[in-house]
């Protein structure tokens, strides 16, 4: 497929490559492009914010998770020829895995996908160094990908004395620069969230960039660097698609997400690979509604921000006792992060109060004022559950959060360190805790999943 593309990357985290990023979508889409994001690496923060402020569809793609030729199929799942598609790197260009290997990094999904580099470089504070520099970074590009530079944090007066020197001395494309915007915060989201009341505002922030960006950066000329980018194809055989359970007859079993301002942490082709092995998805939000979807089958409560919302997840006793009458009468149940905080018997707060939850795992979840454990996971399990023995599920963590009983079922190992510890209590129908999951990393997952909710569908209807 020939898809036109670019890649916003950085030197390090902090360059203004989010902004920049915003500003280019922004002024894709009021051009009239039919613009897609992609997102570098376990984000789920920019692709929830350019679905729900920009409006446009994005999603993850993680080379450490999929390898590449699975990368590669994600990539154009879903996509037509019309699209034009931004990428938005993560930390620095070359930071991958442990931030010394390269799978998991920007440079390699670019590489893997064939697309086109533009790097933002944080130029406040700097003179001439600034070519010394992105001559280091050209020098590393072993594939030439790099096509073009933006200057950020940089006064229209000095790029004009700044910008031919870079391109007399490096032979590289500086499509312009951006200067310094102190009040627009775009960068600095508490974690994506975005209210109602805020909505107005960003969205005014995006327009301000956005024609910024116009103004200041030749557009039309990383458009045409994006148009050159080369035809990407699949040298593999592709996933399959068939439903994993036999008897269609009896209709697909219905998986009830949770989705809402509090469990908000999905992967897109994680919902969809649910769907594609034999499940109906429907949405429910235990912030808001009083009792389970009607005939679901199994649940899955994802990540998100419970702490932001204990007082409310406390009140709603209704929908507590729904679920755990649900998990007590066998159905099954994956939760992963904020959702397996919620099943807890309770959640202490930052100031020490203790609010009732779910009660499916008779622990206590709490502040510990720091992050607990952070980076990718490699995870299998100790008796076979949801896993064939002796293979691994990949996932990340990031949580401040920390349970009693973070369980036993499972080794989490890190892939740079070989580190190793207990985590997950799994059963033959539930699945639970911190770990963020990518199923496609192992698709068996998912089959176990949903012949689960096959079985309990079947269990509770009449013969």
């Amino acid at each position: 497929m020939k898809l036109n593309r670019i890649m916003i990357a950085a030197p390090k985290s902090g360059s203004g490559k989010t902004t920049i990023t915003c500003a280019l979508l922004k002024a894709l889409k009021n051009r009239g492009e039919q613009v897609v994001s992609y997102k570098c690496g376990p984000d789920y923060i920019d692709p929830m914010f350019h679905e729900q402020v920009i409006g446009i569809p994005s999603k993850n793609l993680d080379t450490f998770f999929t390898g590449e030729d699975v990368t590669r199929e994600l990539f154009l799942k879903n996509r037509t020829e019309k699209d034009f598609v931004v990428m938005e790197g993560v930390m620095g260009l070359f930071d991958g895995l442990g931030g010394v290997r390269e799978e998991g990094s920007s440079y390699h999904l670019a590489k893997v996908t064939e697309t086109p580099i533009v790097l933002v470089i944080d130029a406040k504070g700097m003179g001439r160094s600034v070519i010394p520099m992105i001559a280091g970074f050209l020098a590393y590009d072993e594939e030439r990908i790099i096509r073009g530079i933006i200057l950020n944090k940089m006064s229209k007066s000095y790029y004009e004395i700044i910008k031919p020197l870079i391109e007399d001395e490096l032979k590289v494309r500086v499509f312009g620069y951006f200067p310094e915007q102190k009040e627009i915060q775009i960068e600095s989201r508490h974690l994506g969230l975005v209210m109602p009341n805020e909505l107005a505002d960003i969205q005014k922030q995006l327009q301000t960039v956005s024609e910024e960006l116009e103004k200041n950066v030749d557009v039309d000329a990383i458009k045409h660097i994006a148009e050159q980018a080369k035809e990407v194809l699949i040298t593999h055989k592709k996933m399959s698609k068939d439903s994993c359970f036999e008897d269609k007859e009896s209709g697909r079993p219905v998986i009830a997400v949770a989705k809402d301002e509090v469990f908000c942490f999905y992967y897109e082709d994680n919902l969809l690979m649910l769907q594609e092995k034999g499940a109906e998805i429907t949405y429910f939000s235990p912030l808001h509604d009083t009792k389970l979807p009607d005939n679901c089958d199994a649940l899955l409560i994802g990540g998100g921000y419970p702490e932001l919302y204990v007082n409310e997840l406390s009140r709603n006793v209704s929908m507590r006792n729904a679920m755990k009458q649900a998990f007590e009468k066998g159905m099954p149940i994956v939760a992963e992060c904020g959702g397996f905080m919620y099943l807890h018997d309770t959640i202490i707060d930052k100031d020490g109060v203790s609010h009732a939850m779910v009660g499916v795992v008779p622990e206590t979840c709490g502040y510990k004022g720091k992050l607990v454990r952070f980076g990718y996971i490699e995870i299998k399990e100790k008796q076979r559950c949801f896993l064939p023995e002796g293979e691994v599920i990949k996932g990340h963590e990031f949580h401040y959060y920390d349970s009693t009983d973070n369980g036993e079922s499972c080794i989490a190992t890190k892939p740079t360190t070989g580190r190793e510890y207990p985590c997950v209590i799994a059963g033959e129908s539930f699945w639970l805790g911190f770990p963020h999951l990518y199923y496609p990393s192992n698709p068996f997952f998912v089959e176990s999943f949903v012949k689960n909710a096959e079985e309990y569908k079947k269990r509770k209807e009449p013969a």
